[in-house]
């Protein structure tokens, strides 16, 4: 069995180990601590929860020169509040190598201020790419010339809020010979062109690790059956008494619009978007961490990484395009001791994903709210079983169709027609089947009811 020992740590990072109480590495700590300590380019592909911020925080730390007084290492998140949460992990070794200097370079504080902390570099950055851009190319208080390593963290988060720009900037003004490391649960193609710019002969770590479904979380499916989606949250609303309830949309639009909507219908509610300005923002995150709002309406910003204590239930205007958010979405709630629900709106478009997410042991509930009161309508395992049906159907067929001992060029796609026919075939013999008994219960209906009436005559 693998421990944090074999990587021969220095000591203060093996007391951040102890305090933290970790182990033994998780397997995306395993394969990237070694691969930092030989200045690799690192591609990490990884969902939220698998150990990757310690991953890369570890090496690093161990590595930095506590006696060259300049920026050696710089790390990015899209979000204030995930390069907070990366910050306060990372102040854990200043706590035990007081030599050790980390700053958080986030927007939504002062700049000047921000400027004048920089009188003294500090080895460590970590920071949003727009502030850090700013400080370092704009004011050039930030001295990044010097630093070798760069961390982004949530690439695709990155670019999907626009900061690959920003990004490019600042990794063009670090050293030329500059270890990059990207950390992301996908990897977008429009990411790519940027990898190969900055990266060497990078190394991919992708950790098939399944993210964990709470145990303690219910899950429930609306059918909106083309019903106003906002009526049927009211619904809902209506039905439920949360300690606190997250309500997720898929666009920022969508929240701005469905929580001024609540507004007016009188609740108190919080929101959480890519698009609020960082005071907004600042004042928000304080007003739902002194649990000031019943309801809080948020993009999956608030799904990956934001920690809001005392969530109870969640509800999705509808399922995210990736499924994977499900599950960081509904564990939201049911954390610790607690139990928690998760309310799901949907239409038979999206009944793919519902499956791809039964996969992964989730038992969904299928209700309706009738009188304000919701009633189990037991349809999911009724389909379930239809669909098992036809699945073991398909699996006779493709028996039925055996591979040749020589394949040629085009030979899955002819495959797939050749068992497509002979489904279709099936499927019309046991329409012919069905027509024929209903013709002969029909004849034999006939029969009797020739038989009664010379019977009667």
């Amino acid at each position: 069995m693998s421990t944090f020992q074999q990587f021969k740590l220095k000591e203060f990072c093996n007391q951040v180990i102890k305090e933290k109480g970790f182990n033994t590495p998780t397997p995306i700590q395993e394969k990237v601590i070694p691969l930092v300590s030989k200045r690799s380019d690192i591609i990490g592909i990884s969902q939220t929860g698998t150990g990757k911020t310690h991953a890369f925080l570890l090496p690093i730390m161990n590595q930095i020169d506590t006696s060259n007084k300049t920026v050696q290492a710089v790390i990015t998140a899209p979000t204030r509040e995930l390069a907070n949460q990366i910050y306060e992990q990372a102040k854990i070794f200043s706590k035990y190598n007081e030599e050790l200097s980390v700053s958080l370079i986030v927007g939504g504080s002062d700049r000047q201020k921000a400027v004048n902390k920089l009188t003294n570099q500090p080895h460590v950055v970590i920071g949003t790419p727009g502030r850090i851009k700013d400080l370092s190319l704009d004011q050039q208080a930030l001295q990044i010339t010097t630093a070798s390593i760069l961390v982004i963290d949530e690439a695709d988060m990155t670019l999907e809020y626009g900061y690959l720009e920003d990004i490019d900037a600042v990794a063009g003004k670090m050293k030329d010979n500059l270890q990059m490391m990207i950390f992301s649960a996908t990897i977008p193609q429009l990411l790519r062109p940027f990898l190969k710019k900055y990266m060497q002969s990078p190394i991919t770590i992708e950790i098939d690790e399944h993210i964990p479904v709470t145990q303690n979380v219910e899950h429930i499916l609306l059918a909106t059956k083309h019903k106003n989606r906002y009526s049927v949250l009211k619904s809902i609303m209506d039905s439920i008494d949360p300690y606190i309830c997250i309500i997720f949309c898929n666009r920022r639009e969508e929240v701005v619009e469905t929580a001024k909507k609540l507004r007016e219908d009188g609740y108190k509610v919080g929101e959480i978007h890519g698009d609020l300005e960082p005071r907004e923002r600042k004042q928000m995150m304080r007003r739902i961490k002194n649990a000031e709002y019943q309801y809080i309406v948020g993009t999956d910003i608030a799904a990956r990484g934001i920690d809001i204590d005392g969530v109870s239930h969640v509800i999705n205007m509808s399922l995210p395009s990736e499924i994977d958010f499900y599950i960081h979405r509904s564990g939201r709630s049911g954390r610790a001791n607690y139990t928690g629900v998760c309310y799901t709106m949907y239409d038979t478009s999206e009944e793919e994903k519902i499956i791809s997410l039964e996969k992964k042991s989730i038992e969904f509930k299928t209700v309706a709210i009738r009188n304000g009161e919701f009633v189990d309508l037991g349809q999911r395992e009724k389909r379930k079983k239809r669909i098992q049906h036809q699945t073991d159907l398909e699996k006779k067929v493709q028996a039925i169709v055996r591979k040749p001992a020589k394949v040629k060029p085009g030979y899955k796609k002819k495959r797939k027609w050749e068992v497509d026919k002979v489904v279709r075939k099936q499927k019309r013999a046991m329409i012919q089947n069905d027509i024929r008994r209903q013709k002969k219960e029909r004849s034999k209906l006939a029969q009797a009811e020739k038989r009664r009436k010379e019977e009667g005559e």
